[in-house]
């Protein structure tokens, strides 16, 4: 079983569009979105949901209101302005609480107490491209990386179960936790760029933070036309760094089309960018 997960050091370069083809291409895989905090590639894959579980990420604070005597221990050790005093007792804001704790240590009373909160789900859902794992973290909340890995893991499961030959991650954009927790343990890394400024900085700073973990990454330009000077710079770039550059696609307004329908670009349409997106496939293969 090989894992292979599609980044980009920013949003907006393609690589959902990318990976959902890769879905449609490879045979007896496992598909992953761990791009918890803006999931999409539901988009194009249209999964029924078998299973939702709940995610528990974080712990909030909460006051007992009859153990409370209003010393105000509590608000004055509290780092985050999460309590405040409310009718001579002391009452926790849910959503400026870090569940660091520090309130439960000075409480006198033993009044206050860490409890567990649900902040997001995840599912196991049917395609017709196979088996496909997902996630929706809620509204404001952290630790996607986290929830990043518990996905990855009962992915993981069901490719062992099924003998799959793939697990095909469908990345965060950027280098924080989540695609730091994208990358462990993967076989490969490919990385989905534009030849514009900004996508080659940040092309840059998620190779760095791939080959840090001593990841094998590749390389693809998506809509490597619209600057072929910059394009030029971003093989060079790859050339030093000994990165395989598997291919450049051209831009299309036919990918916009497909998206518009739900469906991945090769099985949209017959045109140049879907057999430039198959052969990708079979060099990964």
């Amino acid at each position: 079983m090989k894992q292979i997960v599609v980044i980009s050091g920013k949003g907006g370069t393609g690589k959902t569009v990318i990976t959902a083809s890769f879905a449609a291409l490879a045979k007896n895989k496992i598909m992953v979105d761990a791009d918890v905090d803006a999931a999409n590639l539901y988009l194009l894959l249209n999964p029924k949901i078998k299973s939702e579980n709940a995610y528990v990420g974080s712990q909030s604070a909460f006051i007992d209101a009859e153990k409370c005597i209003g010393c105000g221990k509590c608000e004055e050790v509290c780092r985050f302005s999460a309590i405040a005093e409310k009718d001579e007792v002391y009452c926790v804001d849910d959503l400026s609480c870090e569940g660091c704790g520090s309130c439960v240590l000075v409480c006198p009373e033993k009044a206050i107490t860490l409890e567990k909160e649900e902040t997001g789900k995840w599912f196991v859902s049917d395609t017709k491209y196979g088996p496909f794992v997902h996630a929706k973290l809620a509204i404001a909340q952290e630790n996607s990386g986290k929830l990043v890995s518990v996905i990855r893991e009962k992915a993981k499961d069901i490719a062992v179960e099924k003998n799959a030959d793939y697990v095909i991650i469908d990345g965060p954009p950027g280098i924080g936790c989540p695609v730091i927790a994208s990358l462990s343990g993967i076989d490969t890394a490919i990385v989905v760029t534009e030849p514009s400024l900004s996508g080659m900085h940040d092309m840059e700073r998620v190779i760095g933070v791939a080959k840090h973990f001593g990841v094998e990454t590749k390389a693809i330009i998506n809509k490597y036309d619209i600057n072929l000077e910059n394009t030029e710079n971003i093989k060079k770039f790859c050339e030093k760094e000994r990165i395989e550059v598997l291919g450049h696609l051209p831009f299309s307004d036919i990918v916009s089309h497909s998206i518009v329908k739900g469906v991945p670009i090769v099985e949209f349409c017959d045109e140049k960018i879907a057999k430039d997106i198959a052969n990708i496939w079979e060099k990964i293969k």
